[in-house]
């Protein structure tokens, strides 16, 4: 968010900077973790842990650039932090750049797992692009209209922000269907994990509408502060959840299928 008439707290201006370090720390301690288990797992399944490892990587550059463009555009006056003279201004821009790389492979990544080949594979990689980068892409132009930036628009942004959803729910019905499909084909504790992967994927995703949403609470009286320590909150976690969470998830169920089809520990 851009307001060069607001103002941080002390508190706040450090809320944001950790949060932002703890989603960048986070990416790679994970990027380590899917890199040293991509081979526990069968050929056909490891294609979900390399795309585990770009995300990762994506996730932990463009979150850093998020950390570096937050520090860099406040300065401290002995009392809270402002806008610092001819400093770009602080944007969510990064991570609309984070998330056009990452949706696509997130959302493909489940395929091998949940066993979907042939023309399906294709069909569903297909759509999981084509909504999910619209949905990325309508969302980012929509941000640069938001309460609190300098050409604020709330109709723009809301109508932006209503045609992203759109995608987003497109995104939801086909996630849905193929983890249900994908279940149907396991067993034991490789379904019940993956199967686990469905509530987790509709909180975390859902998290970020919200967070587009947040700004929106400046018409009605609250802070620039509150408003923007919210919505990096609320973005960090939602990253950590349906990146990291996700990935782990799918690498577990990737390994438990692995030993059921007959892979052995040394193999691993």
């Amino acid at each position: 968010m851009e307001n060069a008439m607001s103002s941080i707290s002390v508190e706040g201006f450090e809320i944001v900077n950790h949060i932002l370090t703890l989603g960048y720390a986070t990416m790679a301690a994970a990027l380590l973790f899917f890199i040293l288990t991509r081979k526990d797992s069968l050929p056909k399944y490891q294609m979900s842990s390399i795309l585990s490892v770009v995300v990762m990587v994506s996730a932990l550059l463009l979150l850093y650039t998020q950390k570096i463009s937050w520090t860099e555009a406040y300065a401290f006056d002995g009392n809270e932090y402002t806008v610092r003279e001819g400093a770009d201004l602080f944007t969510n821009g990064y991570r609309y750049l984070n998330w056009l790389i990452d949706v696509p492979m997130l959302l493909i990544q489940i395929l091998w797992v949940a066993q979907i080949t042939g023309s399906q594979r294709t069909s569903y990689m297909f759509k999981f692009s084509f909504s999910g980068c619209l949905m990325i892409l309508t969302g980012y132009i929509g941000q640069f209209y938001e309460p609190g930036r300098i050409n604020e628009d709330v109709t723009l942004w809301a109508v932006w922000g209503l045609i992203s959803t759109a995608f987003f729910l497109h995104v939801l019905v086909l996630i849905t269907r193929v983890i249900k499909e994908g279940s149907s084909k396991m067993s034991g504790g490789a379904k019940s994990v993956f199967s686990a992967i469905l509530p987790l994927f509709l909180i975390s995703w859902w998290l970020y509408p919200i967070a587009y949403l947040a700004p929106y609470f400046m018409t009605m009286g609250y802070s620039y502060e509150t408003t923007i320590v919210s919505q990096q909150v609320i973005y960090t976690i939602a990253d950590i959840s349906s990146k990291v969470v996700y990935g782990v998830m799918l690498t577990v169920t990737a390994t438990m299928l692995s030993k059921q089809e007959g892979m052995a520990e040394s193999q691993a």
